[in-house]
């Protein structure tokens, strides 16, 4: 059975995602047994959807955007799943509405609600456009305390605050795990066939430590981490990258801050 290495990448902003996995003619054979459990199969749909969220984040959003989280007052806790949903949907109404009034960029934002496994108690967690004042989202809420922060990107870009915003969605029985503006740029997989032979996966797989082999691939950019996997059923190789520009201007702050 034949197979080669695909390439695929995601631009997504200072960030670069690679992926690099074995490719065949045709479907390596597998027993019933070896089918993926529907639990199994969970895991890998949640870890890709948060994958997908981290890029889009990642491709739409600077240090000059928040973070918010909306929580309510005793007056004015929603009764259900359908309510908070649709108290978000207002708030964010407004909040485009405020922005348009003033003059400001159009609103981008991605949103996850929590509902408390003790508690019961509804948050809204948001990634959404900076440049607005937090006394004016306190009265755009008006259904309790708003808490903001500017967005903090790492050579993992917002990552770790996607994958927090997740697992709160996880606790939430809505259907959608999370909702965004469509205005977002979503980035688009670039493929490349045959531009790494098995040696050569082999060998980056070996050492994912090893930041200049990885940096000699891809010019213009740092290592932020890679990740290699062996599959058992295929023997195939697959690596996961991500990489952020040398001139990230996130990076150049960083660097001035910390010479003064």
């Amino acid at each position: 059975m034949r197979s080669w290495y695909r390439e695929t990448r995601f631009e997504c902003g200072d960030y670069l995602d690679v992926n690099i996995y074995p490719v065949y003619t045709k479907a390596p054979c597998r027993s019933r047994k070896a089918k993926p459990t529907s639990e199994t199969q969970q895991k890998l749909n949640d870890m890709n959807a948060e994958l997908k969220l981290i890029r889009i984040a990642n491709a739409n959003f600077t240090d000059h955007d928040l973070k918010v989280e909306l929580t309510y007052s005793n007056k004015h806790l929603p009764e259900d799943d359908e309510a908070a949903a649709k108290e978000l949907r207002n708030f964010l109404r407004r909040v485009k509405r405020y922005r348009e009034t003033h003059g400001l960029s159009p609103l981008k934002y991605i949103a996850v609600t929590e509902k408390g496994t003790r508690s019961g108690r509804y948050h809204h967690h948001l990634i959404m456009s900076g440049d607005i004042d937090l006394f004016d989202l306190v009265a755009l809420w008006g259904n309790g305390i708003v808490g903001t922060d500017i967005l903090v990107f790492d050579e993992n870009g917002i990552a770790s605050l996607v994958r927090y915003m997740m697992k709160q969605a996880r606790e939430f029985i809505g259907k959608k795990k999370y909702s965004r503006s469509r205005n977002l740029t979503i980035p688009q997989p670039k493929q490349r066939d045959n531009r790494f032979s098995k040696r050569k996966v082999k060998e980056l797989a070996r050492d994912t430590e090893c930041r200049a082999e990885y940096e000699k691939l891809y010019e213009g950019y740092h290592l932020a981490q890679a990740t290699a996997v062996y599959n058992d059923s295929n023997g195939g190789t697959y690596i996961f990258a991500r990489f952020y520009k040398k001139e990230a201007a996130w990076c150049k702050r960083r660097q001035k801050n910390v010479s003064r």
